[in-house]
């Protein structure tokens, strides 16, 4: 016996009635309406299930089915068996096929299969769901069923009302949708953002990210979201604004207004709410609140600009580089401000060796802007463009020509994200007719790709990196450092302002112009293209205090990693970071004191870790051997052939009677092998 109308499996349990049907095998159904559930139930057409299977000569009744011996099964291992029987051929069956659903909050969901083996023996298989429920399962059914007293209990009890199903929806997402306003009354009351976005892009695409069954995701989207929704659409993006237009839900759009929802705010379809909109009394509302937050918004974003400059923002995850930051940061505030040319788009040039901030800088920046550093970052290493034919790759390829259809990797994302941060990272290796596009770009902040479609991005910040002029600058270090540390502390000082600091932060006009300008127009070969650029910034080598906090900050890395993996306490002397500190090659900038560590500490870590020298809850001090002649040779600054090398060492601080113990660990003098 098996209901061909049961949505909640679909198309595979309507083929295995109809085979059931054709080998005559079934004889009765009953039809039991145990609960009206919201998406499953209430789709079941009685009368015309009834009439389909009189036409195939089954007969139906409402009696009770024979009560089945339960055995308890969580929903992955229901799922599973019912994708087992269903797969089976029909006319091997002997016996009823039945499928019991009951639905809603501790009703039991049953899958029974009665066999009949001859005479009176029969073995039922039958498979519920798990009543003790999760907090956070609690937490979806009660928005969904609009229980707002079991949403403020299982608020005391301290769970995250933001909290994610495992599909990427929110509790207030699912309240919505379904129009509960005592639910999403009670969500926002207990901290729900009402700016989170739905995670849920198509049944498909959900299935395939994870690795589940499209039928089980659609049942569970259907189950627990709601069914009124397409299953190709995508929803990923979709706030809970969103929901309530789609829902076309005039009280709902305004409860969320009230509370600080974002009308501005697009999904991934690039779609803001009012895009959805069916009445004109609900777009009348999302206009006026469109007008009114984004005013609030840039009052809100200057005031907090006061508060927190740029500057201190990029310092937070840059050591050093002073002048490259105040360079960067009065640009962006001449941007953000509007007092900037909007008809061109703003154009960086950084300069400096590699290793030492450059695209770092770039992607705090896009950080900084746009939040969501995915869609507001497009990177591109112009190492990849040094052909000719690459040019077609940049922007999409020709009527005509392999990959047309595809697009160019530039124009396709900059369609996307107009107004994005963009890196061109390497440019001094890109094709000369690669340049030539980018003259455009640069210029009038507008792009034709492959198609023939103008791609407008005035709105966009460009970047480019490059290692030209690297030596130079380094050579000059000594003298840059000192003008960056002076601008520093007269800005401290408040004796200069922003303008005066950036006119100082050109450096200096004789070493731009003699040193630098030569090695660029070498290289790009055409005055029109530097001049579209609207600032160069200069990355200095680092100085000795920079360093040290470089060091600081990779011990600090690997003892965190330590603690967290191995439960072992990492510590130092300070002689240890003046070593590390000597591994600085100028040309490789952090990298070189990133490997030094590596090469020097880590490795005697892993080995020592190896050998079970160490083990877990133990502290390891990392030490100089001759400290003592390393600090002598330091404060000499004098180096001769012949002078001790320091070796770093590992130690194990042990407690005995209250009192701290230092062995050594003998690792057979390998240490010396990670320095040579």
């Amino acid at each position: 016996m098996i209901s061909p109308y049961l949505s909640v499996y679909g198309h595979r349990v309507q083929m295995a009635c109809h085979l059931a049907c054709r080998s005559r095998r079934f004889t009765y159904l009953p039809f039991t309406y145990y609960r009206s559930y919201v998406s499953t139930c209430n789709r079941i057409l009685y009368t015309e299930a009834k009439r389909d299977l009189a036409i195939r000569g089954i007969r139906t009744s409402d009696s009770p089915t024979p009560e089945p011996c339960v055995c308890h099964l969580n929903a992955a291992e229901f799922h599973s068996y019912h994708e087992l029987c269903v797969k089976q051929q029909a006319n091997k069956l002997k016996g009823h096929f039945t499928i019991l659903l009951g639905c809603g909050i501790g009703t039991v969901l049953g899958l029974c299969l009665y066999n009949n083996l001859g005479g009176n023996n029969r073995k039922v298989v039958a498979a519920s769901s798990n009543n003790n429920e999760t907090n956070y399962e609690k937490l979806f059914s009660a928005a969904k069923y609009n229980d707002a007293e079991q949403i403020n209990q299982l608020k005391k009890l301290g769970i995250d009302v933001n909290k994610r199903h495992e599909f990427g929806w929110t509790a207030l997402l699912v309240a919505v949708i379904n129009k509960n306003v005592s639910a999403v009354k009670e969500l926002i009351k207990d901290g729900a953002d009402p700016n989170i976005g739905d995670n849920f892009n198509t049944v498909y695409e959900v299935a395939r990210e994870k690795h589940a069954n499209s039928l089980h995701v659609l049942v569970i989207r259907e189950d627990e979201f709601s069914d009124r929704l397409s299953a190709r659409a995508n929803f990923r993006g979709c706030t809970s604004l969103h929901y309530a237009v789609l829902a076309d839900d005039y009280y709902l759009v305004q409860l969320l207004l009230e509370a600080g929802a974002d009308p501005t705010k697009e999904n991934d379809n690039g779609h803001k709410p009012i895009a959805y909109c069916k009445t004109p009394a609900i777009k009348h509302l999302l206009t006026a609140a469109e007008d009114k937050y984004a005013e609030q918004k840039a009052l809100k974003e200057a005031e907090e600009r006061r508060k927190f400059p740029l500057e201190q923002r990029l310092k937070q995850h840059l050591v050093g580089q002073e002048g490259a930051i105040t360079a960067v940061a009065s640009a962006i505030r001449r941007k953000e401000n509007g007092w900037f040319d909007d008809e061109h788009p703003l154009v960086f040039l950084f300069l400096g060796s590699s290793g030492i901030g450059k695209t770092e800088l770039a992607k705090q920046v896009a950080g900084y802007l746009h939040k969501d550093i995915t869609k507001g970052f497009i990177r591109l290493d112009m190492s990849e463009y040094q052909e000719k034919h690459e040019v077609a790759k940049f922007i999409g390829s020709p009527p005509g020509y392999v990959g047309h259809e595809e697009g160019g990797q530039l124009t396709k994302k900059l369609c996307q994200y107009p107004n994005s941060v963009v890196l061109f990272d390497e440019v001094d290796k890109a094709h000369p007719d690669v340049l030539t596009i980018m003259l455009q770009l640069f210029d009038e902040g507008r792009l034709t790709d492959g198609k023939g479609k103008t791609i407008q991005c005035k709105d966009a910040i460009f970047i480019m990196t490059s290692n030209l002029a690297s030596e130079e600058i380094a050579e000059h270090a000594t003298q840059l450092r000192a003008e960056a540390a002076e601008i520093y502390k007269q800005r401290s000082q408040g004796s200069i302002g922003d303008f005066d600091m950036t006119e100082k932060i050109t450096i200096s006009r004789k070493f731009k112009d003699s040193v630098v300008q030569p090695i660029l127009k070498r290289q790009f070969k055409r005055d029109e293209f530097l001049g579209r650029i609207n600032e160069i910034v200069y990355f200095l080598p680092f100085s000795r205090s920079e360093l040290t906090k470089l060091v600081l900050m990779e011990l600090e890395f690997w003892a965190k990693k330590a603690k967290q993996k191995h439960n072992i306490q990492l510590c130092w002397d300070r002689a240890v970071v003046d070593v590390l500190a000597d591994g600085y090659d100028v040309h490789y900038g952090a990298r070189s004191i990133k490997h030094e560590v590596e090469r020097r500490v880590v490795s005697q870590l892993a080995l020592a870790h190896e050998r079970l020298l160490v083990s877990k809850g133990c502290t390891v001090r990392i030490s100089v051997q001759n400290s003592k002649d390393y600090q002598n040779l330091t404060k000499s600054n004098s180096t001769q052939e012949g002078d001790k090398i320091p070796v770093i060492t590992l130690q194990v601080v042990k407690k005995v009677k209250n009192k701290e113990e230092v062995v050594d660990l003998n690792l057979d003098n390998v240490s010396k092998a990670f320095f040579d």
